[in-house]
């Protein structure tokens, strides 16, 4: 009877400590996410060529070049001009490009498109659920295809089934992006007619946008015919997408599986007599996990970031290939807005990935 106060107050303290940890990792965000402004902004302004002259023309009378210049805030310093400098005045910092951009940013403002003259969150709202419902049907393809690959050629070492997945996720890497979604357009759109070679939607359909997901938005609209016409849409840019990240899935999977399967508690498992299925899927592949979700938050990032050639491939209205037009365009704010949203998306993903390790390992979170 006097021991069962002890479990509560374990629990209590077991959750005490979890909550410290997952703070500490919230609190290492801040200086990560500055720093990601700061890179983002520098290499911004390293695009050649300037926004002003490539809305007014190369023949632009200086003096229009200049008025939209001040417009735009470009001819403001970037941090501190180099006379300021030189005398040690930083006042003009608090005036700068940098710091006007921070200060936007901190009240949810990406700023407007140069060209066109529209809030970049406005556009982003449209355009980011596409590469999130790309990146997330690739991501959930390669998890699919690449864990129970790695789980059965790590099961069934130097067999014909090792050989023939070590075989099949080499050249999952090796084929670049680009040339597998020619060749699916050429294969399945051009000569078989099974698939649409882009966009995301029949133009006859009407489907209200709701989450501007058409996968979420045509269930919503209890539209069936709808549904799957997105996804047809969706497979050939998804299929393309996920072939790099499920090879590297299923390489890693077979790599941390191998590693458990040869320890000792491995052995006293199978000394007891349990299923070979037992011993893989109960004993050996939670502890293998670690490093394959290492894996799959990284490529999650991965495909967020290099959506821009498959989304340029299949002319889908994503993120990707809306920041290479800005990019070829000069439109500052575009290039900033797009590419800060998938970096912070890219670190947030990294924390859930820390956060599992503690659920996974619990030794992670007392350490």
């Amino acid at each position: 009877m006097g021991a069962e106060p002890i479990r509560p107050l374990m629990f209590l303290e077991g959750s005490v400590t979890l909550l410290k940890y997952i703070l500490r990792r919230v609190i290492s965000l801040i200086p990560t996410l500055l720093g990601v402004t700061f890179v983002i902004f520098m290499f911004t302004r390293l695009i050649p060529g300037d926004p002003a002259v490539a809305m007014l023309g190369e023949h632009a009378a200086q003096d229009n070049v200049e008025r939209i210049r001040e417009q735009l805030g470009l001819n403001r310093p970037v941090f501190l001009d180099r006379e300021a400098l030189q005398q040690g005045d930083f006042t003009g910092f608090f005036d700068s490009q940098y710091v006007r951009f921070l200060g936007r940013l901190s009240q949810g403002d990406l700023g407007d498109s140069i060209h066109r003259r529209i809030p970049v969150a406005e556009t982003l709202a449209l355009r980011f659920p596409a590469t999130i419902e790309l990146a997330l049907t690739s991501m959930l393809l390669a998890i699919l295809i690449g864990v129970p690959v790695g789980i059965a050629s790590a099961a069934r070492r130097n067999t014909a089934v090792d050989n023939i997945s070590m075989v099949g996720s080499l050249i999952g890497v090796s084929m670049p992006i680009f040339w597998l979604g020619l060749m699916e357009i050429m294969l399945f759109a051009v000569f078989l007619h099974w698939l649409p070679s882009g966009a995301r939607l029949d133009s006859s359909f009407d489907i209200p946008s709701v989450t501007n997901l058409l996968l979420v938005d045509t269930l919503l609209a209890g539209n069936l015919e709808a549904f799957l016409d997105a996804v047809k849409h969706l497979v050939m840019p998804a299929v393309a997408l996920a072939t790099i990240p499920m090879a590297i899935i299923a390489r890693m999977t077979r790599s941390s599986m191998l590693d458990t399967l040869q320890e000792d508690y491995i052995r006293t498992a199978h000394a007891k007599g349990l299923s070979e299925g037992v011993v893989l899927f109960r004993h050996a592949l939670k502890n293998a996990m670690l490093p394959v979700i290492t894996i799959i938050g990284l490529q999650t990032g991965n495909l967020l970031a290099g959506a821009v050639l498959t989304e340029t491939i299949f002319s889908w209205p994503g993120v990707g290939k809306w920041v290479y037009d800005a990019i070829l365009g000069r439109d500052y704010p575009i290039v900033q807005g797009g590419t800060l949203v998938i970096a912070i998306v890219f670190v947030f993903i990294n924390l859930l990935v820390d956060l599992s390790y503690a659920y996974l390992d619990p030794r992670i979170k007392y350490e």
